[in-house]
């Protein structure tokens, strides 16, 4: 029997907190449209990302490194006006942030004015700590990311899995733990061993977030893409897939281009 977090008409940081509190799960899933993100809204989501992954699945980018600011306002501005219930969080793309706290402000409060969403997102720690504490000193709400983190791509060379070695293991732990005290609300966990996602999520009060980073943390999220098996060229270890839409949509497709050669589409009820 599906359970959700029902007891949420909207779901609000504070509501993440209580469902950690309670022992609860939290579900996670990326959007970037309207239509997509009024489905996975309805079907009881607690958490819709607009990832900087929207370079990759919407736009065919090999990296998220390309997607602007103005077109992640545009994706979080059609999620946005698809959504009821969830909490909507917007990736801040790369290079509005790092090295620039003053510029990383402005380009949360133009997130922030310009889509409706409800907070925003940040690769990295004691990187861009600075750019951090200044938009929460604005009361805007962050959450972190740490791990892999795929806007430093080209520093790390690979998608391999991160913090496997001890000093940055530990650097991850203290990241993890200055996030939480600069005052982001839940932190995401991306492509590191499970034991040591584990330790970080129980020795932290906020929501620990997780993608491939084992089931002993507060929550789970993968790029609706991704699960709904809409690709079929990204096969990482933490993908499950829910569905088979690629083969399903291609199959409807062949349908549909056979029925209009053959004059089978439309037929009489189909016309006026």
């Amino acid at each position: 029997m599906l359970q959700l977090n029902k007891n949420y008409k909207r779901v609000t940081t504070n509501s993440l907190q209580e469902i950690k509190s309670k022992g609860d799960k939290i579900s996670m899933l990326t959007a970037y449209d309207y239509t997509l993100a009024k489905i996975i809204d309805k079907a009881g989501i607690d958490i819709i990302l607009v990832g900087d992954s929207a370079s990759n699945v919407m736009a065919g980018h090999e990296t998220t490194l390309p997607i602007t600011l103005d077109q992640m306002i545009y994706h979080a501005s059609s999620v946005v006006r698809a959504v009821e219930r969830a909490l909507v969080v917007v990736d801040m793309p790369f290079g509005t942030y790092q090295g620039n706290s003053k510029e990383a402000l402005y380009s949360a409060i133009r997130i922030m004015k310009e889509t409706g969403g409800h907070s925003i997102k940040l690769e990295g720690g004691s990187e861009i700590i600075d750019s951090v504490n200044r938009i929460l000193s604005a009361g805007i709400p962050v959450m972190g990311h740490l791990g892999l983190t795929p806007q430093s791509i080209y520093k790390f060379g690979t998608y391999t899995v991160r913090a496997k070695e001890e000093e940055e293991a530990n650097k991850l732990i203290a990241d993890s733990k200055m996030l939480e005290d600069a005052g982001c609300f839940a932190i995401v966990l991306e492509k590191i061993p499970a034991k040591l996602a584990q330790k970080i999520a129980s020795n932290l009060t906020i929501p620990v977030i997780g993608i491939g980073a084992g089931n002993k943390v507060d929550g789970q999220v993968l790029v609706l893409h991704d699960m709904l098996g809409m690709n079929h060229e990204f096969n990482p270890r933490f993908l499950r897939r829910y569905l088979n839409l690629y083969e399903d949509i291609s199959k409807g497709v062949k349908q549909y281009i056979s029925d209009v050669r053959n004059s089978d589409f439309p037929n009489k009820n189909e016309q006026y």
